[in-house]
């Protein structure tokens, strides 16, 4: 996955601010939180999840499906980002 390696230092730092939030769903279990701010903290997670894969995806979309290196015709690039557009908003 090249466009992974060409962006793997932007993807560790999402990692890791998903790392953090993680943490921050443990400690509020621990703690013995409030079940409204368990549940705000598991969707911020997810959300942050959801973001990072909608990318990789759209990244794998445009780099290996598409490639780029031959040309696709409007067609396929059309048809790639309405994809794309579907993926994200699922996501969401």
């Amino acid at each position: 996955m090249s466009h992974v390696i060409r962006d793997k230092e932007k993807m560790l730092n999402r990692v890791k601010r998903i790392l953090g939030q993680l943490e921050g769903v443990h400690r509020s279990l621990e703690e013995g939180a409030d079940c409204s701010d368990v549940m705000h903290r598991v969707a911020t997670v997810r959300g942050a999840i959801d973001s990072l894969m909608a990318e990789v995806v759209e990244d794998h979309i445009l780099d290996h499906m598409i490639d780029p290196s031959r040309r696709p015709s409007s067609v396929e690039s059309r048809a790639a980002q309405e994809l794309i557009d579907v993926i994200k908003t699922y996501l969401r």
